[in-house]
């Protein structure tokens, strides 16, 4: 076979034996660099990756309240559970609900108002984010498979009702890696007051590498934002020369011993995690230091508020971590230990929603507010998506004073990178029950996120047990109505 190529502006013939010799050099090559790809995702497995199609966000922000936030209190507005006010919600008797029988019919404690230019309606409850619905999609049709608060706060994180399974943090980091090489990719602001239901388990990488579970920091301005980052008063001698020298001997044991057990991320995570420490000693402070803010961004969180600022300032550690690089901060509005104050620790308000809600409604108000219009302000809203969640919802039928769990039917919303300001997609039934039109799962809220991030969600996975896993399982689908 003789075939023409352009050398030097001349023709020269090329034998079969050259031709196969150029081809196979050019395969090695192609392999030889996907070769390089794979160590240097092995040595630094938080590299920044490329997305699967051009991204609208960056960076998201996730507000989790743990719990069941009532949608027929604040985000779904049901005129005819209003009217039926007192009359029997299942006449027939056969209906059973978590933990009661169905009550009379109830609506919501709180009055609805249409807000904005979109005119959404919006109850009394959330008067600061009411101004904010412009910028506001929601997904009223929202279902979860679990009645039980531990396993659909799994499956709202991970997909799966199982613990075990990568959260929506854990694979987007591990889809697009970290911007940041001096902070964690993906960060947990947990309550003040404690862990959510189910606890460290919910920002868990699952069968991932290790490396992409979430670093929790804490809250509490009187505790160091990261434990135990600091050498202890025993140790403050190793400093400077003693503690790089100490590292270095450490690093080279971790090393060899890497190179012993292949395959073993939880290794490679500590190794990882130790060298991530070390600069994060300089810059976790920055980072949560909160003195360098305005008095008026400090006014906007509420941060001297005994209720809503230890929440404010979760909000406002937010922003400042996104602005510094960090891909995913999960925020969590609400814990399972019990408080001194007879208040619910978090939204599961069986006995009295009025005083639950009552509490909580300004703490999620006030800073979820405050963190839109302060993205805003700084030009990072279009680039950050925030999400706001509950596991499930709660039953329109009264529990005494307070509402049962309701599995069937609640309210998620979106703001900020690639949404629709104003938008609603689904319904649930005339009375909030269930939902009717367009129903919808974490599967589908997860692939918008992961889509707005860049990610195809079918195209995300990771070959575990001979099955290849992904975020959203077998399902999914991008709400587009939602899409700007």
């Amino acid at each position: 076979m003789n075939s023409a190529f352009p050398c030097d502006q001349q023709k020269r013939s090329v034998s079969r034996r050259d031709f196969l010799w150029e081809l196979g050099g050019g395969l090695g090559g192609v392999a030889l660099t996907a070769m390089m790809n794979e160590a240097q995702a092995a040595t630094n497995p938080l590299a920044a990756k490329a997305a699967h199609h051009p991204a609208k966000a960056k960076a998201v922000i996730q507000i989790f309240c743990p719990g069941g936030l009532s949608h027929v209190d604040s985000w779904d507005y049901k005129p005819e559970l209003a009217k039926r006010q007192g009359k029997l919600f299942d006449a027939d008797g056969k209906v059973q609900f978590f933990a009661s029988k169905p009550g009379n019919c109830q609506g919501s404690y709180w009055p609805f108002r249409q807000h904005g230019q979109c005119r959404r309606w919006m109850s009394d409850l959330f008067p600061n984010l009411a101004q904010r619905v412009d910028e506001i999609a929601f997904i009223h049709s929202m279902q979860s498979k679990s009645a039980l608060h531990g396993p659909a706060m799994f499956m709202a994180n991970s997909g799966f009702i199982l613990p075990g399974f990568p959260s929506m943090g854990a694979w987007v980091t591990y889809g697009l890696g970290s911007v940041s090489e001096d902070l964690p990719a993906f960060v947990v602001l947990p309550d003040s007051r404690g862990l959510p239901p189910g606890g460290v388990i919910n920002w868990g990488a699952g069968f991932l590498p290790a490396i992409h579970q979430g670093t929790t920091l804490n809250t509490d301005p009187a505790l160091p934002p990261i434990a135990d980052l600091f050498p202890q008063k025993d140790f403050a001698h190793l400093t400077g020369a003693a503690e790089q020298s100490s590292r270095d001997f450490l690093q080279t044991l971790n090393r060899a011993h890497a190179a012993e057990r292949t395959g073993n991320t939880e290794l490679e995570a500590r190794i990882a995690a130790y060298e991530l420490a070390a600069r994060l000693q300089l810059s976790a402070p920055e980072a949560t230091d909160l003195r360098g803010e305005s008095g008026a961004t400090k006014q906007l969180y509420s941060l001297d508020h005994e209720d809503i600022g230890p929440f404010g300032r979760q909000c406002l550690l937010a922003r400042r971590l996104v602005e510094r690089g960090v891909r995913f901060v999960q925020i969590y509005c609400g814990a399972e230990n019990t408080t001194a104050k007879k208040i619910r620790p978090n939204w599961d308000s069986h006995e009295d929603i009025v005083r639950d809600h009552g509490y909580w409604g300004p703490i999620l108000d006030t800073g979820a507010a405050a963190l839109l219009a302060d993205l805003k302000s700084r030009g990072l809203l279009d680039s950050t998506l925030v999400i706001c969640t509950s596991e499930f919802g709660r039953q329109p039928a009264a529990q005494g004073k307070g509402r049962d769990h309701n599995p069937g039917a609640f309210t998620a919303w979106m703001a900020g990178g690639g949404i629709k300001g104003g938008a609603s997609f689904g319904e649930t039934d005339e009375l909030g029950f269930k939902a009717a039109v367009d129903p919808v799962y974490c599967y589908d809220l997860h692939a918008t996120a992961l889509h707005l991030l860049g990610l195809n969600h079918e195209k995300l996975n990771f070959y575990n047990n001979g099955v290849q896993r992904r975020l959203t399982d077998v399902h999914g689908n991008v709400i587009k109505g939602i899409l700007a």
